[in-house]
């Protein structure tokens, strides 16, 4: 059976002959820093492709040869887009301002936000605040992307990701005021969150337009990324979650959805355990990360109450297993959360976050070799 007709069975709910296995399908599922190099010293391959420093919000492609070496049956195409005429400029090697105006300064593995430009703003300051403009975008970047998401759907079997092209909206509004402003703001502003929003939003529908008007025919599922918790809570209560972000979030899906019949993968660390029925309600059809170890997020509970209404995609935690524990566990772990979650199917594999330098090339292998053994029906 391919490769793409068990992705559909995925998605309908039913087991499929092969558990879908994601490694580098899209910017949630991949490697950072040196773990890539780490992994593929050990599989005994020669590095090719030269150190490349990619700024905030762009993912590496993995190596195909660890693609291929494992499997893998998905593969991604696209990026956040960055108007040209926009904030952005570069600083130093290690320092640039975005094109949202937030400067971000390289600190070893990340690009780290030092500023907030939007702190303290007046809401009539939003009318005279210098939002990129959508229709800078270049065109032979888009040009590109199509190439590649041409070539991956006609000339292969892989299932295609089309990467976020845009932020999501609440971890915009905390980048930009400030993590404590913008949560006191959602309480006792939300004129401010309002119109902060509808600006955001008018600005994700152009890219979208232009993006999934090149590539919404050549891929199987897309991806959005928006932080909505913390490791035990969502950083809202529910009620202010519907009234105040479900809205703009649930208009971006559904505005996706004239442009693409892709199915919608969504991201959120931590515990968004109380936030799955409007998640679910604004059209996300894919869940990612899993995180195993936030609160409410364990696989059997997720299963058990919400199994037959959404995909999972992700759980195999990468906050103490991977890093810290020994591979028999690993692989105890990893068929103990495919035996749970494949029944039915509904069930993509994954890591619970991108790969970081702390998880050993030789637990991953045996991670990715366990997942394959056990994901055959």
């Amino acid at each position: 059976m391919s490769r793409r007709q068990n992705f559909i069975d995925t998605m309908n709910h039913k087991r499929p002959e092969n558990m879908i296995i994601d490694f580098g399908g899209n910017p949630l599922s991949t490697m950072e820093g040196k773990s890539e190099d780490y992994l593929l010293d050990f599989l005994g391959y020669k590095k090719e492709k030269p150190e490349e420093r990619l700024l905030f919000g762009k993912t590496p492609r993995l190596d195909e040869r660890i693609l291929k070496h494992f499997d893998v049956d998905t593969r991604s195409v696209g990026t956040i887009l960055t108007p040209r005429d926009s904030q952005f400029c570069k600083i130093s090697d290690d320092e640039y301002i975005d094109e949202w105006g937030i400067r971000r300064v390289f600190t070893g593995l990340y690009w780290e936000a030092v500023n907030t430009p939007l702190k303290d703003a007046e809401i009539g300051d939003l009318d005279s605040y210098p939002f990129p403009d959508p229709e800078s975008i270049s065109g032979e970047e888009l040009d590109q992307i199509e190439r590649e998401a041409k070539a991956l759907y006609e000339d292969t079997d892989y299932v295609i990701c089309a990467e976020h092209p845009v932020y999501g909206i609440f971890e915009l509004g905390c980048w930009m005021c400030g993590f404590d402003e913008f949560l006191y703001r959602i309480a006792a502003e939300p004129e401010f969150v309002e119109k902060f929003f509808e600006k955001v939003l008018d600005y994700q529908k152009k890219v979208l337009k232009q993006y999934y008007g090149r590539i919404g025919k050549y891929i199987h599922y897309t991806s959005s990324g928006d932080d909505y918790a913390t490791q035990n809570a969502p950083f809202v209560s529910p009620g202010m979650f519907r009234d105040y972000i479900k809205p703009y979030f649930q208009e971006r899906i559904r505005y996706t959805k004239e442009l693409t019949d892709a199915y919608y993968l969504h991201h959120s660390c931590g515990s968004v355990y109380m936030l799955l029925d409007d998640l679910i309600d604004s059209g996300v059809e894919i869940l990612n990360p899993i995180q195993p170890k936030a609160k409410d997020m364990g696989p059997e509970r997720l299963k058990s109450e919400f199994g037959d209404r959404i995909v999972f995609h992700g759980g195999i935690d990468t906050q103490e297993l991977l890093p810290f524990l020994d591979e028999q566990r690993i692989r105890e772990e990893v068929a103990k959360t495919i035996d749970i979650m494949i029944q039915d199917g509904g069930y993509i594999f994954a890591a619970a976050h991108n790969i970081q330098e702390d998880v050993a090339p030789e637990k991953l292998t045996v991670m990715l070799e366990t997942a394959r053994k056990a994901g055959k029906r």
